[in-house]
């Protein structure tokens, strides 16, 4: 218990700054679907998946690899400064390469009406990120969570302040979302360097340039997995037929407005990506470091129970009440969470808050394929889940939009979760107790389809906060009542 602690109070800082973060990252989507249409927000969408998508590229794997070989801290030293030099040089090396590129990748993005800028300015944040990528890495291996959640904090407020000041005060469009992206990212990589200056004693080694790679590099195609069931389904919604526009949502909606739809819509789930994120950074130097204890099984099929159980109530909570949260106002903007233009696709956040959930279960499911050394397992399982993503856009985008979309990113990460299940069980054996599991997942997401998918009208806030009470001591007796049942499986 006292080894769960420990993650919890490493999570709880990282959480807390990630969700302290997210939360002010996040007053600016009622900015911008306040100040720009469905269109442009659309194109912004394009331009943050294909940041997402290039960054897995831009840092090679190296963060998994500087964790692995970094927790010999005799050797640290040298695994930092080969890792970081080596970034800078890919990472100069790939923007010329997609500068020179530009004319034939900028279409994709509808930047091809004099969007150069725009593009330039996203090579410009992807250089600057994966020189932050090692040093973060660093701080979290140390177990300097204040200062990295500090650091992360002041990114935000100077983005969040920049976009408010350049849009607000001096009228800028669209470019000043990416310069304040970029200042935002100079501040932060400025400081990890001076934070983390004395590791660059060491010395450039290419044998540990060599290791790193190995085992980093079955990572990239993981990353590329998971960034395409994050953004792909964008480039598809960008590229639907009118008539499939038409026949779907009605007339008067371009490719442009439905992706801005889409992309505004799925950051309701955010929440859920929260939870994820703040447990994967505190469960990768956690199981490290206990891989090796006795009762490691024991202890991380607890973990894995403990996440179920508060992955539950946020999708409880966020999928229930999505039409309440996208009305609240926000003070100053004159404004709701999400502008009424945007609403039509709410019907979306059940389904994404489901992917995340999947999400969070293949992080928890990695431990044994990390410890047990075997990540070359892992370029299989994403392919696979690529497999799935791009079929489904390709089968359900045209029939159903953004609902098809969502529902692929949900298949993907469930299919992925399966079979990393398989082989990870293979390696290293942990009893997950699955039916306590599917019965949370059941108990959540029954109440959050009904309330989605009744007429509005009809769905009043009393039979919502009925059903949240009710599920919620539901999920609360499956979590913390020991069931002989559970206990066998």
């Amino acid at each position: 218990m006292s080894r769960i602690r420990e993650l919890l109070s490493d999570s709880l800082i990282y959480g807390l700054s990630g969700v302290v973060a997210r939360f002010i990252n996040y007053l600016l989507v009622p900015f911008y679907t306040k100040f720009f249409n469905p269109a442009e927000y659309g194109i912004i969408g394009l331009i943050y998946a294909a940041i997402v998508f290039l960054n897995v590229i831009y840092t090679f794997g190296m963060e998994s690899s500087y964790i692995r070989y970094a927790a010999d801290r005799g050797r640290s030293d040298d695994v930092f400064k080969t890792v970081q030099l080596s970034l800078l040089g890919i990472g100069t090396g790939l923007c010329g390469l997609l500068w020179l590129a530009a004319p034939v990748i900028m279409p994709l993005m509808s930047l091809d009406g004099g969007g150069g800028n725009l593009f330039f300015m996203m090579l410009v944040i992807l250089w600057l990120d994966a020189l932050g990528i090692v040093p973060y890495a660093e701080l979290r291996l140390i177990r300097k969570a204040v200062s990295y959640a500090t650091i992360r904090l002041v990114n935000v407020a100077i983005n969040v302040g920049l976009n408010l000041y350049l849009v607000i005060g001096l009228g800028w469009g669209l470019e000043a979302i990416l310069i304040s992206n970029i200042i935002a990212s100079l501040f932060s990589t400025g400081v990890l360097f001076i934070i983390t200056l004395p590791k660059y004693k060491g010395v450039w080694s290419y044998d540990v340039l060599k290791t790193a790679l190995l085992f980093g590099l079955p990572y990239v195609p993981n990353g590329i997995g998971f960034a395409v069931n994050e953004v792909l389904d964008r480039f598809f919604l960008n590229a639907m037929s009118v008539d499939d526009i038409t026949r779907i949502y009605g007339a008067g909606y371009s490719p442009e407005e439905i992706t801005g739809i889409y992309n505004a819509c799925y950051k309701l789930a955010i929440f859920m990506l929260i939870v994820v994120q703040m447990f994967k950074l505190a469960w990768q130097p956690f199981f490290m470091r206990h891989a090796t204890a006795d009762d490691a099984p024991a202890v991380f099929r607890d973990v894995f129970r403990y996440f179920n159980y508060v992955s539950a109530i946020v999708v409880l909570t966020v999928g229930l009440f999505a039409h309440e949260i996208v009305r609240i106002n926000v003070p100053l903007l004159d404004a709701t969470i999400i502008d009424s233009r945007y609403w039509m696709g709410l019907s979306i956040v059940p389904w994404l808050l489901m992917a995340y959930w999947f999400q969070g279960w293949f992080v928890n499911m990695s431990a044994g394929i990390f410890i047990r050394e075997k990540t070359i397992e892992l370029p299989g399982i994403t392919i696979a889940g690529s497999v799935v993503t791009v079929l489904l856009n390709l089968l359900l985008v045209p029939k159903l939009g953004m609902t098809g979309s969502a529902l692929a990113t949900l298949a993907c990460y469930a299919a992925m979760c399966g079979i990393l299940f398989v082989r990870s069980r293979r390696v290293f054996p942990v009893s997950y107790q699955w039916g306590r599991a599917v019965a949370m997942m059941a108990v959540s997401l029954a109440p959050v389809l009904y309330g989605t998918y009744w007429p509005v009208n009809d769905f009043s806030i009393h039979i919502k906060l009925l059903l949240f009470l009710t599920s919620g001591t539901v999920l609360t007796v499956l979590c913390f009542v020991q069931f002989r049942y559970f206990s066998k499986d």
